[in-house]
């Protein structure tokens, strides 16, 4: 009887652990059946200038903005923004995650790329707001002829610019599980695509 108490004993701790990937396992599937928008933007700099300054295309002059010259004389043109995404839940079951990893990407080219380390959480039937950091330099987007267009567009689209057409970004999630003190990529990534129009920056 007491070696049978000693093995179920030896035994929970692996019990518990499958137990809880299998759990994030769940949460992640249903992560990835879950609805995705872009709600808003704030906080968008480009070479630390506010991107509202930049609501008309003739407002790129350099003349006008010597930092964003001195970006293209350095090739570093940082592009920072907070975008808010909403994730609903239309399913029976919770959604969740404790880290995941993006990318955002604007005509096939990689714009952004991150890791988020915290606890996102979607209630069946639920809405949950999730504002994510972005980070990036743009001197080859907006020098690159293959991405320049769109870049510049997307550009007056976050500037809140009118009669622009609306961009097109792919935002790609890969949730990250946690078995012990390993981390495990979820298999392949959560792909949304999202049209970025002239409403979308926050105030506007």
């Amino acid at each position: 009887m007491k070696k049978g108490i000693v093995i179920l004993l030896a035994l929970l701790p692996a019990l518990f652990s499958q137990c809880s990937v299998n759990q994030q396992l769940s949460q992640a599937k249903t992560l990835g059946d879950c609805r995705y928008s872009v709600a808003s933007a704030d906080s968008v700099y480009l070479a630390g200038i506010d991107i509202r300054e930049f609501r008309k295309l003739e407002d790129l002059n350099l003349a006008r903005f010597p930092r964003l010259a001195t970006g293209l004389l350095t090739r570093n043109i940082p592009l920072d923004a907070r975008l808010n995404l909403d994730i609903t839940n239309p399913t029976g079951k919770l959604a969740g995650i404790n880290q995941l990893e993006y990318k955002v990407l604007l005509t096939g080219q990689e714009l952004f790329n991150g890791f988020l380390n915290q606890r996102i959480e979607v209630q069946p039937g639920g809405r949950t707001r999730v504002p994510v950091r972005l980070s990036t330099n743009a001197y080859q987007l907006l020098t690159d002829a293959k991405t320049r267009d769109a870049f510049t567009q997307l550009v007056q689209n976050l500037s809140g610019a009118s009669g622009t057409q609306p961009s097109k970004l792919t935002i790609k999630i890969k949730p990250t599980l946690a078995l012990g003190n390993k981390a495990i990529n979820y298999p392949g990534y959560i792909t949304i695509d999202q049209e970025v129009t002239n409403k979308i920056l926050s105030g506007n």
